[in-house]
């Protein structure tokens, strides 16, 4: 299947089948390692200096004619160029990787030289490691954090792997293809995609082609816990959910700990590797909340391995048109926020500080507990410091405008970078919201492959609530919501840009109603206008694209928002502008969209002002 499909959006690197998830695998496959919280595992970092080549004639995957690339233009072989044409004058090479241009990874291609701005298509990287013979009893896997959009992996000139998708991670056992001592990586990764890619190539935010999240050798036994999800279920019990891989996998003792509690489930796996245990929540439980996000310190015991990771308890749910949070209404003050770090030139390296920086932002700066991570499922480092802050997190894949609804291929890729978001994130409490879908234009097909994805949420996560941003219907002064979507959601939520897509006058915003039939909680997931930082127009009636404009726009559209009876939180679009080759006005735009209440290098405009205080009084009020 996933073959057919890389072949169809034209990503097939040397036409060969595609490691994949399991539930985009061919049937009968071994599922895919999901090594759960690798980041805490021992492991050694691949990031750092890579050697990279640009191939946009893509001869590094086949010949002219169709064929395999020959020793001219095999990237991957396990190969010195230099040394081979030492030996052998006649020797022709038309690439030679370890004499390209060097770059730092991870971090998106655009910022490897100034023509690589727009470059969509092929790029090779290459480096060599060290490393000792692996011991007995011990298994290593070569792990992206993620790779935009398709990547084929080889090591010591072997494939080892490959995968598709640009935000989620992808690993491959290659303790077999490793030796002692050095070791060659390559890796082709293409960023081109078609209407059948998930997401398609149109969309408002930069491409950002390349190994964007970071690479590491993880070590592990040689059965270990590939799986686990910790939680507190909403009737108090403290759950687990394990599953090994491995020889030993079935019938294996597994310990769950948690030290502090003086907390300890014990049981076996069954004999597929998985178990399934539980406790009550000891009373000394302190619940994870925006005000106080309490993580644990979890262990994970099963024969020889350990699996440590830091796991916030709390419970949330929908209760009529309320949201509920460890049994208490809660009101989401929040923004939308793009994965790009803040500087004039950002290449998506979300480091730790990185995110601080702009978490803290939406934290203290506007006293929010909330944040949208669109479009796309963010760097790990991004749901683990909203853990650590306290900030509730709405997640979501790239199903965004017109995607190809009635591709069964298309389908397949979209369940299966949902299950990969899932499993990397079940253990984080900051995350409530699993969101399937944003701005989709309503049709019977479309509203099939949604509910397709909204049943593999429940499956796999029914500890959580499920939303998509829709669309709404207006009429003169009234605003619909009748998408016939919203009635399978636990939380409805309408982008919504009246004012700025419109030619409403801003006085007039507060006027506009908003109707449903169905009593359930709403959400704002989207409003905005541009202003270019800096740009002001003091006039009674000021230009779009000025900050005053902006703020004005903010104070309507809050004014308009608090007579919205059913709404319960809001992610206005957005914290930062942020790089869209859409938006070209030479004034005002120049390649960004300037939608964010910060600049890129994280000026605050006036608007920020606004929401900031807005947010301060539903915060004094209990909101």
């Amino acid at each position: 299947m996933l073959r057919k499909l890389l072949g169809r959006i034209g990503l097939v690197l040397a036409g060969l089948a595609m490691a994949a998830p399991a539930s985009a695998q061919a049937e009968g496959a071994a599922p895919a390692p999901v090594l759960v919280s690798a980041d805490l595992r021992e492991h050694l970092s691949l990031d750092g200096a890579w050697h990279w080549s640009v191939d946009p004639f893509r001869d590094g995957v086949a010949g002219f004619h169709g064929g395999p690339p020959g020793a001219s233009t095999n990237r991957w072989a396990d190969t010195i160029a230099a040394d081979v044409e030492a030996r052998d004058p006649r020797a022709l090479f038309e690439f030679d990787m370890q004499r390209s241009p060097i770059t730092h990874l991870p971090g998106s291609w655009i910022g490897h030289a100034p023509e690589m701005r727009h470059y969509q298509g092929l790029v090779w990287y290459q480096r060599t490691f060290d490393l000792p013979a692996v011991p007995r009893g011990r298994r290593v896997f070569l792990r992206f954090g993620a790779a935009d959009y398709a990547a084929a992996v080889y090591l010591n000139g072997k494939e080892v792997g490959r995968h598709a998708g640009g935000f989620t991670p992808f690993a491959f056992d290659v303790t077999a293809t490793l030796r002692p001592g050095g070791n060659q990586i390559t890796v082709g990764v293409d960023s081109a995609r078609t209407a059948e890619s998930v997401p398609p190539p149109v969309t408002d935010w930069e491409t950002y082609g390349g190994i964007t999240r970071p690479v590491t050798l993880v070590t592990v036994p040689e059965t270990y816990v590939d799986d686990a999800w910790i939680r507190l279920t909403r009737d108090g019990r403290i759950a687990a959910s394990v599953r090994l891989d491995g020889p030993g996998a079935a019938d294996m003792p597994v310990r769950v700990r948690i030290a502090e509690l003086g907390l300890t489930i014990t049981g076996r796996t069954d004999a597929s590797g998985a178990w399934e245990g539980g406790a009550a929540a000891p009373p000394a439980l302190e619940r994870w909340s925006p005000e106080r996000p309490k993580l644990y310190d979890v262990r994970v015991e099963a024969g020889k391995d350990v699996l440590p990771d830091h796991i916030g308890f709390r419970t949330v749910e929908v209760r009529g048109q309320d949201i509920v949070l460890n049994g208490e209404p809660v009101f989401l003050r929040g923004i939308s926020l793009h994965e790009e770090e803040l500087g004039a030139d950002p290449v998506r390296a979300m480091t730790p500080a990185a995110a601080r920086a702009l978490l803290t932002e939406i934290k203290q700066g506007l006293n929010g507990n909330f944040v949208r991570l669109a479009h796309y499922p963010h760097n790990e480092v991004m749901t683990r410091m909203a853990d650590e802050l306290g900030l509730i997190v709405w997640s979501e894949v790239p199903v965004y405008w017109q995607v190809d609804w009635e591709s069964a291929e298309t389908l397949a890729g979209a369940r299966a970078m949902l299950r990969e978001n899932i499993l990397r994130d079940r253990n984080r409490a900051s995350i409530m919201l699993w969101s399937v879908a944003n701005e989709t234009p309503v049709g019977e097909a479309r509203n099939r492959f949604l509910r397709t994805l909204i049943g593999d949420v429940r499956a796999l996560d029914g500890s959580r609530l499920v939303t998509a941003a829709l669309l709404s219907r207006r009429d003169g002064r009234i605003n619909t919501i009748d998408d016939p979507l919203a009635g399978d959601l636990d939380v409805m939520a309408v982008n919504t840009y009246n004012g700025w897509y419109s030619g409403d006058p801003l006085a007039s915003l507060p006027g506009l109603e908003w109707r449903t039939e169905l009593r359930k909680p709403l959400i704002f997931s989207e409003f905005g206008a541009g202003a270019l930082a800096g740009y002001h127009d003091a006039a009674a009636n000021p230009h779009k694209f000025s900050e005053e404009y902006q703020a004005e726009y903010y104070r309507r559209t809050l004014e308009m928002a608090a007579k919205v009876p059913s709404l319960r939180g809001l992610s206005p679009w957005l914290l930062k502008d942020f790089r869209s080759p859409r938006r070209q006005h030479p004034v005002y735009q120049q390649g960004w969209n300037r939608k964010g209440l910060i600049s890129p290098t994280g000026a605050r405009k006036q608007a920020f002002g606004v929401l900031a205080e807005h947010y301060r009084e539903l915060a004094e009020r209990g909101r």
